[in-house]
């Protein structure tokens, strides 16, 4: 996704990543669903280490973006999302922790049942958090952006974004 992040809206950038992120989690949330039903198999297990691969690559970048690049041109305006959404991306690192710690579990106990219900509490849990967290920046967050942002300051966000 860095490579793309030459838009000159930094919000659609990050509306399309979020995008990305959620056909991720979908797919996670399926190959999951299928371990629960179906137990281990090779199949399942590979869309959980893609997902889990997009998450640690794609997202951490994106949400670094977002508090490096958006996050302090708003803080000029207003403050208050601004935190909220530093404190889920501190929750979701965690959760996402967790999700990584149960996936190595599944791999190293493939026939255990409770390691793959780990593996989908964990999942679950952590997708709910993500599709949350997306929704509130899409829905609140970015047409709060645009409401106080002028085109001069959403440029500084583009550039900061490179």
């Amino acid at each position: 996704m860095r490579a793309e992040r030459v838009s000159i809206d930094p919000i659609a950038q990050f509306m399309q990543e979020h995008d990305q992120a959620l056909t991720q989690l979908s797919a996670l949330t399926r190959a999951t669903q299928s371990i629960e039903s179906q137990g281990f198999t090779a199949e399942a297990y590979r869309k959980v280490l893609n997902a889990l691969e997009f998450i640690d690559d794609e997202v951490s970048v994106h949400n670094a973006c977002e508090e490096e690049a958006l996050f302090p041109v708003l803080e000029r305006y207003v403050e208050g999302p601004t935190k909220l959404m530093r404190d889920e991306h501190k929750v979701l690192r965690r959760e996402f922790r967790k999700l990584r710690t149960a996936v190595a579990r599944l791999e190293r106990e493939r026939e255990s049942v409770p390691a793959a219900q780990e593996l989908v509490r964990v999942s679950r849990g952590m997708v709910q958090l993500f599709v949350n967290h997306i929704h509130k920046e899409n829905h609140i967050l970015f047409p709060l952006v645009q409401k106080f942002l002028t085109k001069d300051a959403l440029r500084e966000v583009a550039r900061r974004m490179l």
